[in-house]
């Protein structure tokens, strides 16, 4: 190899470099629904280490439970009905209210989505739609997948 060649090399693999980075990290920031819980249903460590912090959930949107909200709920697989609980005793591990920064364009629950928000965990109800939760993402945006 010569000095030229070896020269481009370098400058082409810094360059690349930080782009290949930021892909592999916006993959891993991706959270499972799986790793919020431990098998007793209690919060992992994982998830309470993210507690507060800006994370990415992939789903399927539930039929919400009222149009014009800025609420629905985010389910692991696809739901023709909304998973609406009575209580936080009854939180399913595979679903994750969120609440987004504007009004929800309602998406078919078949469609794959990804949510970015701020996670908060702990019991929550919500007093407007009497939904209580236990996982939620606030400030969210979403978008197809």
């Amino acid at each position: 190899m010569d000095r030229r060649n070896f020269l481009t090399l370098t400058a082409a693999t810094t360059l690349m470099a930080p782009a290949l980075i930021g892909r592999a990290q916006a993959e891993d920031d991706v959270v499972r629904m799986r790793e919020l819980y431990n098998r007793d249903l209690s919060f992992s460590d994982y998830a309470l280490a993210r507690d507060g912090q800006n994370v990415r959930i992939s789903g399927f949107m539930a039929p919400p439970l009222r149009a014009e909200s800025v609420f629905f709920v985010l389910t692991k697989m696809p739901m023709a009905v909304c998973p609406f609980c009575s209580s936080a005793t009854d939180w399913p591990a595979d679903i994750v209210s969120v609440y987004s920064r504007d009004v929800v364009d309602i998406m078919p629950f078949n469609v794959p989505i990804e949510v970015g928000g701020v996670l908060k965990l702990g019991v929550y109800e919500d007093k407007e739609l009497g939904f209580v939760s236990k996982v939620r993402l606030v400030e969210a945006q979403y978008r197809r997948v």
